[in-house]
């Protein structure tokens, strides 16, 4: 399994797994669904995810971005900044593993929390950095 796919599927668990964001979300999705709201009035989808090249001496290593997007369509703008910061919380610096490649250590680097252009929605922004170590290919 590649880095990044063994990653997306660690944060989507990751955010699945916690109760305290379950209770507020929708789902947790790559691929948008016709309603993702469901009975909820908020959802998270995954954003862009970038990755550059941090190979070191006999280590072959990646550092991705990942953009988390936080939508709600509660009155005002407190959901979604409750969401960001839980999604923060369960993502910053934390003791994440994955069983192919090894993640050396994830940070938040960005949380935004704006009103999105169609009025209705509030749109919560966290981008989280992971480095990964890749075990050696043949």
């Amino acid at each position: 399994m590649t880095s990044s796919e063994e990653l997306q599927r660690l944060i989507v668990a990751t955010l699945t797994g916690a109760p305290e964001i379950a209770a507020l979300v929708g789902g947790v999705y790559d691929k948008i669904p016709a309603s993702p709201f469901g009975a909820k009035t908020a959802y998270i989808s995954l954003g862009p995810m970038d990755s550059a090249e941090d190979d070191a001496e006999c280590v072959t290593g990646v550092e991705v971005t990942v953009q988390i997007d936080i939508w709600s369509r509660k009155d005002g703008s407190l959901e979604a900044k409750t969401l960001t910061d839980m999604v923060r919380r369960r993502l910053h610096r934390r003791s994440l593993t994955l069983s192919e490649n090894a993640l050396c250590d994830s940070w938040v680097v960005l949380t935004r929390v704006f009103r999105d252009p169609d009025g209705l929605t509030t749109h919560g922004v966290v981008q989280v950095t992971f480095m990964i170590e890749e075990p050696e290919t043949a």
